[in-house]
């Protein structure tokens, strides 16, 4: 699951270097990703009203469905 992120979120940013993806697990097992980005960054992967971040978070939520497992994405500025 990291990798598809940190592989979809690279294609978006002009700096993909900057881009880190964290994961842990929580107590109910939901895995959570934790995007980092640097804060000039953050809006070419919110985009407007949200929609790129929203498809992002569709997109790993499908993969993470036909694994049976649950996935929380948050962006994180650095």
């Amino acid at each position: 699951m990291e990798e598809l992120l940190a592989y979809l979120a690279r294609g978006l940013v002009d700096d993909p270097d900057a881009i880190r993806v964290d994961s842990f697990k929580e107590e109910d097992g939901t895995t959570v990703l934790e995007l980092h980005v640097p804060p000039d960054e953050a809006g070419r992967l919110i985009g407007r009203r949200g929609r790129t971040i929203s498809a992002l978070r569709t997109v790993l939520k499908a993969s993470a469905t036909r694994r049976g497992e649950r996935v929380l994405i948050d962006v994180v500025d650095v």
